[in-house]
């Protein structure tokens, strides 16, 4: 029997033990927070993304929520080199456990290697795939090998007058050298 998933509003439970899987592309400017990142450029980039949801034993007599997750992007930044633009490939694959309320999900996310979420029966796949995203950005963007040369310059003019108007220390000690 062939489903068809809402990744914006996926029960989690159903999703993972029909073992199903969902595949979208979604435009970037559906993720206001990855947007504004891009600073309104590239409204068009598609946001590729898949999930596998999937139970495995618990080793009693219940089973345990899984939800296997990527995404990619191309996402407009700004070169941190050249500060020309560059589009950078963000991009993630998580596994995440389902646990049946926060106080839970607080106590085994601190010693679980995947992350731990609450089981919902209105869960927004795609609020999940912009988190980590975001999280996946690089601190500093830059291209691999910058366009053109750059030109090193001074910004700010009355910088550059203070460095030429400063006297050298050595020849102030020269100064005080020859004093009888």
């Amino acid at each position: 029997m062939k489903h068809d998933y809402d990744a914006r509003h996926l029960n989690i439970e159903t999703f993972a033990k029909a073992d199903a899987n969902i595949e979208g592309s979604k435009r970037l400017d559906h993720f206001d927070r990855l947007l504004e990142e891009a600073q309104g450029a590239g409204a068009q980039n598609p946001v590729h993304f898949s999930a596998k949801g999937s139970t495995r034993p618990n080793g009693g007599t219940s089973e345990q929520i899984w939800l296997a997750l990527t995404a990619e992007v191309a996402l407009p930044q700004t070169c941190q080199r050249c500060l020309g633009p560059v589009d950078v490939p963000v991009s993630f694959t998580r596994e995440f456990r389902f646990v049946a309320s926060e106080e839970v999900a607080a106590i085994e996310d601190e010693d679980a290697e995947e992350d731990v979420l609450v089981i919902s029966r209105d869960f927004n796949l795609l609020e999940l795939v912009e988190d980590e995203l975001l999280m996946a950005l690089p601190v500093v963007p830059k291209h691999e090998v910058c366009p053109g040369a750059m030109k090193p310059q001074v910004a700010d003019r009355d910088f550059a007058e203070a460095e030429q108007e400063k006297p050298n220390p050595f020849a102030v000690l020269k100064q005080l050298k020859k004093r009888p």
